[in-house]
């Protein structure tokens, strides 16, 4: 399996964290030198793991902020 390779351009913020350390953030990431996008996943302390993810384009991420205004929570 090809390594991945990735660098977290910008660490917008943290959503959550786990009892064991984990943290849930919302980071603008390159992946395998290609544009940077937004991802949303859980990283291990100090970005050593990270478990799965959901990577989003602006458009997309726009998107989602217009759907997120209008749950009524």
């Amino acid at each position: 399996m090809a390594e991945i390779k990735f660098e977290i351009e910008k660490e917008i913020g943290t959503i959550s964290e786990s009892p064991k350390g984990w943290s849930k953030e919302l980071n603008l990431i390159s992946w395998n030198g290609k544009e940077a996008k937004y991802d949303l996943r859980d990283w291990a302390p100090e970005h050593e793991k990270m478990g799965k993810g959901v990577t989003l384009s602006i458009e997309e991420l726009r998107k989602l902020k217009e759907l997120l205004n209008n749950i009524n929570i």
